[in-house]
C-alpha cells in the first residue's frame, strides 16, 4: 500500500475541518483546493477548509464537535482559541441502526488457552489476591504480598502468576448505604469472584463501615480453601495478621498451582475497551481499529465492554441508535442525565474533560473526544447498559457507567468480569490492571517508537495509508487471543498492575 502524501486527512464529506498528518507551517496547501494554512498547525490538530461564521457548528467525523466562538477563515488553526462548547439537541433514535450480527459459526470460533474455574468462568491469568475492605488494612495486605513474593515461597508453584495486594483509600468515613457504598461493595466482590484469581484473602481492620461480615452477608459469600477472610483487630495486630495471612497464602498455593490452561472458546472473553492520554489521531486510528477488534470479539461470541460515560458525552446518540431496545437506550440516557447533574452540583461541567494533554494533542472539546472514544465500541448492537462494577452477564457489545478517570473506570470493568483490557493512547499512557492483562495500543508511530517498551500495537500506519483499520483490528484481535493464552503484555513486563485498583468514590467523606 502506498503511503498517503497528503498533509491532511478529511474524515467526512460534511466536515469543515481536516486533520494535520504532520506539523504544518504557514502557506501549506491542504487537501481542499485553494486553501493554505495561515499559521503553524501542530500534528493531529485541525485546519478549517472553508469560512465558519461565529456560532456556526464545527464538524469533524460528520458530527458537531463545537461551535465557532469567532469568525474562522479558511486555513486557520481550529482549536480552543476559536471553538467553544455549547449544548445542542441530539436525536437518540433508539434502535434505528440495529442490524443482525454476523456471528462466526461455533466450530470456527477462535480458541485461547485459559483457566476454567469450578464455577464455569474462564480466567486468563492465575493470581492469588489479597483484597482490603478499608484503607486501614492496606499496609498489612501489601506486607503479606511482599513477604510471599520476596521469600521465594512462590518459586515451586510456577503455574501461579503471583500474589498481588489490591488496596484502596476508602471503606470507612462513608455512609453505609447509597451509591458510594454500593459501588465499593460491588467492586470488592467483583474482584473476589474474578476468574483471574485462583484464591482470595480478604483483609479488614474490624470496625470499618465496609465490614467483612456485611460484604459476606450481602453477596452470600461462603469461605473455603481458596476464599479466606481475616481482620487485624481480631487476629491480634499488624505482625500477627501478616504472619497469619502468609500462612493462609501458603495453604492456597498448592491448590492454585493445580490450575492448568486448556482450550476455551473466544466466547469466554470479556474485553474492557479503554483509552487514555488521547490525541487528535485517537478517533482516526487506534480507536476505530479497536472497534473493529471489538466487533470480532462479539462475532466470536464474546463480550466487549465500553465505559467512561463522560467520554461518550455528545456521542451517546450514536450508541442509542444501536440499542436493541428502548429500555437499553433509556438506561444510557439516564446515566448521561445523572452525570450532567453530578457535575453541576459539584461545580463542574461536562466540558472540563478533555485534559490539558488531550488539548495539546489536538482535541478541543469533549464532543470531539467523545466521538473518537465511542469508536472503540465498534459497530455491533448495544445489548445492555450496566452500573459501575455490576456483573456483566450479557454477550455482545455492552456499556458500563464509569468516570473517565482510567484507573477508576478499568477497576469497574474488571469488577464486572473483564479478563482482558485493551487501552488506546496517543500521548503515551503507562499503566496495568492486575489481575487482567492490559494491551497498550498506540495511535501514532512517533509516540510508539519513543515508548516502544510500553506499547503492544502501533496503529500509526493508518494515518499515513500504510495500514487499514480492518487490518489493525485483526492484529489487535490476534493479540487479545495470544494475551488471553498467557503471552505477557508490555505493561506486565514493566511490572504494572499493583497500584491501579481505584474504586470509584461517590458521596461525602464523614
Amino acid at each position: 500500500m502506498i503511503a498517503n502524501p497528503n498533509p491532511t486527512v478529511r474524515l467526512h464529506a460534511d466536515d469543515n475541518v481536516v486533520v494535520a498528518r504532520t506539523d504544518l507551517l504557514p502557506g501549506v496547501a491542504v487537501a481542499d483546493e485553494g486553501v493554505r494554512t495561515q499559521t503553524r498547525v501542530p500534528i493531529g490538530h485541525k485546519v478549517s477548509t472553508r469560512p465558519i461564521a461565529k456560532g456556526e457548528p464545527v464538524r469533524k467525523f460528520g458530527q458537531i464537535i463545537g461551535f465557532a466562538s469567532t469568525d474562522i477563515e479558511p486555513g486557520e488553526h481550529v482549536h480552543v482559541q476559536n471553538v467553544e462548547m455549547r449544548d445542542f439537541g441530539r436525536d437518540y433514535a433508539a434502535g434505528q441502526e440495529v442490524r443482525p450480527t454476523a456471528y462466526v459459526a461455533d466450530h470456527k470460533r477462535a480458541v485461547f488457552q485459559g483457566f476454567r474455574r469450578t464455577n464455569g468462568k474462564v480466567g486468563t491469568r492465575n493470581y492469588i489476591g489479597v483484597l482490603t475492605t478499608v484503607n486501614c488494612s492496606a499496609t498489612v495486605a501489601r506486607q503479606i504480598a511482599a513477604q510471599m513474593t520476596l521469600s521465594g515461597a512462590l518459586e515451586p508453584f510456577g503455574a501461579v502468576d503471583g500474589v498481588v495486594a489490591l488496596t484502596h483509600g476508602t471503606g470507612c468515613g462513608m455512609a453505609d448505604s447509597g451509591e458510594g457504598f454500593a459501588n465499593l461493595q460491588r467492586t470488592v466482590w467483583g474482584y473476589a469472584r474474578h476468574p483471574n484469581f485462583a484464591g482470595i484473602l480478604l483483609v479488614g481492620l474490624g470496625c470499618e463501615v465496609n465490614h467483612i461480615n456485611f460484604l459476606l452477608d450481602a453477596y452470600g459469600i461462603a469461605q473455603g480453601p481458596l476464599f479466606r477472610v481475616m481482620n487485624i483487630q481480631d487476629t491480634g495486630g499488624t505482625r500477627k495478621t501478616i504472619e497469619a495471612g502468609c500462612a493462609i497464602i501458603r495453604e492456597m498455593l498448592p491448590h492454585a498451582a493445580e490450575a492448568r490452561r486448556e482450550p476455551c472458546p473466544a466466547s469466554e472473553l470479556t474485553v474492557a475497551l479503554q483509552c487514555g492520554g488521547s490525541d487528535g489521531y485517537s478517533g482516526i486510528t487506534a480507536n476505530p481499529a479497536l472497534g473493529h477488534a471489538a466487533d470480532l470479539i462479539v462475532r466470536h461470541g464474546g463480550t466487549a465492554v465500553l465505559a467512561e460515560t463522560p467520554e461518550i458525552y455528545g456521542a451517546e446518540h450514536l450508541l442509542t441508535r444501536r440499542a436493541v431496545s428502548q429500555k437499553v437506550a433509556d438506561k444510557l440516557i439516564e446515566r448521561i442525565r445523572w452525570w450532567e447533574d453530578y457535575t453541576r452540583r459539584n461545580g463542574g461541567t461536562m466540558d472540563n474533560n478533555p485534559s490539558p494533554g488531550n488539548k495539546a494533542g489536538g482535541l478541543t472539546t469533549i464532543l470531539e473526544k467523545s466521538l473518537g472514544a465511542a469508536a472503540k465500541g465498534g459497530t455491533t448492537n448495544l445489548v445492555e447498559v450496566y452500573r459501575y462494577a455490576e456483573l456483566v452477564t450479557a454477550k455482545g457489545f455492552v456499556f458500563m457507567d464509569s468516570p473517565g478517570y482510567d484507573p477508576a473506570s478499568v477497576t469497574g470493568q474488571i469488577a464486572g468480569g473483564s479478563n482482558v483490557v485493551c487501552f488506546t493512547t496517543g500521548r503515551g499512557s503507562v499503566s496495568g490492571y492486575k489481575p487482567a492483562p492490559c494491551l497498550k495500543i498506540a495511535t501514532n508511530t512517533t509516540m510508539y517508537d519513543r515508548m516502544a517498551e510500553d506499547m503492544d500495537v502501533n496503529c500509526g500506519g493508518i494515518i499515513d495509508g500504510s495500514a487499514s483499520v480492518e487490518a489493525m483490528g485483526r492484529e489487535i484481535f490476534d493479540k487479545i487471543i495470544a494475551t488471553a493464552s498467557g503471552t505477557a503484555t508490555k505493561s506486565e513486563a514493566q511490572g504494572f498492575g499493583d497500584n491501579e485498583f481505584v474504586p470509584w468514590q461517590i458521596g461525602a467523606v464523614m
